[in-house]
């Protein structure tokens, strides 16, 4: 999918002119470095995937970095793969909507004190929405909720891929990281653990809010997300790395994914799933991160089949 970019080229190469909102009193209002004063009162851009909310998961609030008004809630954050921030929707009225002078795309500013933002685009198709909100992270100060509960667990289905385009879209994961577990060489390699040599399985960690997805919840998707009844395998993916496998780390987990496998034994599949103690859990090469939301594609050897 091609992207409309937030970044302008007038605002890069040429020295702007500042409109002043004569309503707006600065004394009042958060001091701003000169970086943030090119972004925030002159109109200037990011260079994308430089910004320190471009791949933040935190839970929290996104307020205006000039006058702290709310503009934007985490819930309504997702990876566009853009390069800048991305929101579906924006807090109240807080965030104001004004044509670009050229007319080509519509910018969004502070409703409260005019700071720039970014860009708004419509009809990319990204979420139910059908909105991207496109923002300069130093526009941006993140206010973060209160500390949440987090846990942890790893699952293998093949393709990590795959496993982490369903994973990463249920909400209350916070984070997920597509490795290699299961092995006896330390800090493997792609291309280690695609020989064959090394016992790793392409895995996906996943760290979630207890409070808002359960343990259980996210197995069942594991096992509704792949073909548990095969061995070493997963579609046209052939290997030991691709075989279905749980890591748990501790009984409760373990004791919900036995449990699973026999309800899908009762319900006739010849699980293949091996549940087995979580060891070391090596992050894959930054490439294999948010594959499809990066690339725009979708898994060609995972798709979901209900079976709970």
């Amino acid at each position: 999918m091609a992207l409309s970019s937030c970044q302008s080229q007038t605002s890069e190469t040429n020295t702007p002119t500042l409109k002043t909102n004569k309503t707006v009193d600065n004394s009042k209002y958060r001091d701003l470095t000169p970086e943030e004063e090119r972004v925030i009162i002159f109109k200037g851009t990011e260079y994308p995937g430089t910004g320190i909310y471009n791949n933040f998961k935190d839970t929290g609030v996104y307020n205006c970095k000039r006058c702290n008004t709310p503009l934007f809630d985490s819930k309504d954050k997702f990876n566009s793969g853009c390069g800048w921030p991305s929101f579906d929707d924006a807090i109240g009225e807080n965030v104001k909507e004004v044509l670009d002078e050229d007319g080509r795309r519509t910018e969004i500013i502070c409703k409260n004190c005019g700071a720039h933002l970014g860009h708004v685009f419509r009809g990319e198709q990204f979420t139910s929405k059908n909105t991207r909100h496109c923002v300069n992270s130093i526009s941006l100060h993140f206010e973060p909720e209160k500390k949440i509960t987090t846990d942890t667990a790893v699952f293998a289905s093949g393709c990590f891929w795959g496993t982490e385009y369903y994973l990463q879209q249920i909400k209350g994961v916070v984070d997920t990281k597509p490795g290699y577990i299961g092995g006896d060489v330390d800090n493997p390699t792609y291309e280690e653990v695609c020989s064959g040599t090394t016992g790793h399985a392409e895995a996906v960690r996943v760290i979630f809010n207890p409070d808002s997805v359960t343990y259980e919840e996210l197995a069942k998707l594991y096992f509704e997300t792949h073909d548990p009844t095969q061995v070493d395998r997963q579609g046209p993916d052939i290997g030991t790395q691709y075989r279905s496998e749980i890591f748990y780390f501790n009984e409760d987990q373990k004791r919900i994914a036995e449990n699973l496998i026999r309800i899908l034994e009762n319900k006739g599949l010849k699980v293949a799933t091996n549940v087995t103690k979580a060891t070391d859990f090596w992050v894959a090469e930054n490439y294999h991160q948010d594959y499809y939301i990066k690339t725009g594609k979708q898994p060609y050897c995972h798709r979901y089949i209900k079976r709970f």
